[in-house]
């Protein structure tokens, strides 16, 4: 699965979910993936929170297969900025 693919299935889930601050996934080569509020996009701009992970890893993330917690205390998910907006956000995509 690509970056806008999994753009499209963090839309769908974030569109009316209410969510009100932005954050910003980081894959490295693969891209990044952005969510302002409701609106998502593959295209860098600053953000409250970045999350850094594989593609990979997002992916398992975003299906479920992989527990945020979890991730980031094994070191799979590097968060820079502010926690509390990757907690919000990890209750509308886990």
């Amino acid at each position: 699965m690509g970056v806008q693919e999994i753009a499209d299935k963090i839309s769908a889930r974030v569109a009316s979910a209410g969510f009100d601050r932005s954050v910003k996934f980081v894959t490295g080569d693969d891209g990044v993936i952005v969510i302002d509020g409701a609106a998502v996009s593959t295209t860098d701009a600053p953000t409250d929170c970045t999350i850094k992970l594989s593609l990979d890893d997002l992916e398992s993330l975003i299906s479920g297969d992989l527990n945020p917690t979890m991730a980031f205390m094994s070191g799979k998910i590097k968060v820079e900025g502010d926690m509390s907006v990757a907690m919000a956000l990890s209750q509308l995509i886990g």
